[in-house]
């Protein structure tokens, strides 16, 4: 563990502001002495004799009287904290040089630096939030959009921990029963309902179902969605991009082939980031230096979750286009085909290039005049646009929200969007899989109660309820060294 080398009991000390020169660094300390220490070398009030939840003004002096600077003291005495402990957040002049000479005082008075995540960590030891919310914790202050917030948001008030503290309870009860039975085994009774037993796993394998789901979407809002523009060369993917980004930001150009290697940038839509990948004409290289860029592309729709694939409705044919998307689509994205400069030929329709027939299941597809390839209708957006004038740019932006976020999600709901919780319910899931399978085959008490085990070990994982040395060190060393 990160921390096996401290102590947890000493008084710890780290800037919790960001690094640089600011107009105010603030400073804390944690700790048992952690007032004490700021006492020693404060000049104002007596610390030691204030409230908790107060503010305070004065100097902090070095052991020969030089002032170092003028600072306010904020007290929040134990159990009141952030922490469960004693802390002083001591906000000077943010000069790198206060700022270290402050905490090089404080180090001297008895504290020591922090490890990352420490103050989260004891805050977690010391009950004043779970583990799932001290991970929240971190994710919060690494949100960059309105949804990836809300989602840390969420968890940190403790939403996502109270519905599996909730269901973990709910097996608790009834584990205890079939614990009981095992200590009856000789006498072949049942405490625990079967029936019931069956009802309750079925129900919280539901609930853990859609947890499970919502991590895809979780995931999406949390860390971007990796958007990829291809097409063939002067479909007009660059003139796309600058258009959707409002900004001159790719080269564009009427020779073929400028684009030769990947141009990525961050577009924003209603909270959601979608992570914009520019990439190289799909084509026969003329050069090496253009092969790449080709490999390049490929490689990049091959990673993506949504594909925006721009063909230029003069010059490309419909069986042009289904050979593309042949080439380009996989299994886990999703699709929305561009038709790009309409200003040209205003009457192009979407059946023109995707003419529906029908087929024995009475699905509608699209059907490849000259290869296998089939194409579900319902599965990508036709988008006609001019990105030259900005038109349709608008509802283009509405089309990749809509392909992340669908109407019949709700956001407000518990969304899981860290990977250790989706493996941990992954996990449990299985295990009630195991039970149910146990009681349908007439299993013994003892199976059944293994199983139960195993599911609420994983629950338990999420929350913290069961932790190790090893998940906390490798959880709270991922924090910046103030948090």
């Amino acid at each position: 563990m990160a921390y096996a080398s401290h102590n947890l009991t000493d008084t710890i000390v780290a800037l919790a502001t960001p690094s640089g020169v600011g107009a105010i660094g603030v400073i804390r300390l944690s700790g048992k002495e952690a007032v004490d220490i700021v006492n020693e070398v404060f000049h104002g009030k007596d610390l030691a004799k204030q409230p908790t939840h107060t503010l305070h003004f004065g100097t902090i002096r070095d052991d020969s009287g030089r002032i170092l600077d003028e600072v306010v003291a904020s007290l929040f005495i134990e159990p009141k904290s952030y922490t469960g402990e004693n802390v002083v957040e001591v906000s000077c002049h943010g000069s790198d040089y206060i700022i270290q000479e402050v905490i090089q005082l404080f180090i001297e008075k008895g504290a020591r630096l922090a490890q990352p995540g420490e103050f989260t960590l004891r805050a977690f030891l010391n009950g004043r939030m779970d583990l799932s919310q001290a991970e929240a914790v971190a994710d919060l202050i690494a949100s960059s959009s309105r949804s990836s917030h809300a989602i840390a948001m969420q968890q940190m008030r403790g939403g996502f921990s109270d519905e599996i503290k909730r269901l973990r309870q709910e097996l608790v009860d009834f584990a205890s029963l079939i614990e009981l039975e095992l200590d009856f085994a000789e006498e072949d009774v049942e405490f625990a309902n079967r029936d019931k037993l069956r009802e309750l796993v079925a129900k919280i394998q539901s609930i853990i179902h859609s947890l499970i789901q919502s991590f895809k979407l979780g995931n999406v809002l949390k860390h971007g969605v990796n958007t990829v523009i291809a097409g063939r060369p002067n479909a007009g993917k660059s003139t796309l991009l600058n258009a959707l980004l409002n900004e001159e930001r790719a080269i564009v150009s009427e020779i073929a082939g400028t684009t030769r290697d990947t141009i990525e940038e961050v577009l924003n839509i209603k909270g959601v980031q979608f992570r914009i990948i520019d990439t190289a004409g799909i084509r026969d290289a003329e050069d090496t230096i253009e092969a790449m860029g080709v490999e390049k592309t490929m490689q990049k729709v091959q990673q993506s979750a949504l594909l925006v694939y721009v063909f230029d409705v003069i010059q490309t044919q419909p069986e042009e286009v289904q050979a593309d998307l042949a080439k380009l689509i996989h299994e886990n994205v999703q699709v929305i085909v561009v038709a790009n400069k309409m200003d040209l030929n205003p009457y192009t329709l979407r059946e023109h290039y995707f003419p529906k027939s029908k087929v024995g299941s009475g699905k509608s597809e699209v059907a490849a005049p000259y290869s296998d390839f089939r194409f579900p209708t319902s599965d990508f957006a036709w988008v006609p646009i001019s990105a030259i004038n900005n038109m349709n740019i608008e509802y283009l932006k509405e089309k990749l929200y809509e392909n992340v976020i669908s109407k019949q999600l709700n956001l407000e709901g518990t969304i899981v969007a860290n990977a250790r919780h989706y493996e941990a319910l992954r996990k449990a899931h299985e295990s009630l899989e195991r039970v149910t399978g146990g009681l349908e085959a007439g299993v013994t008490s003892d199976f059944v109660a293994m199983d139960i085990r195993a599911a609420l070990h994983h629950l338990g994982e999420i929350t913290g309820e069961i932790s190790t040395d090893d998940l906390l060190g490798n959880i709270f060393s991922r924090f910046c060294i103030g948090k």
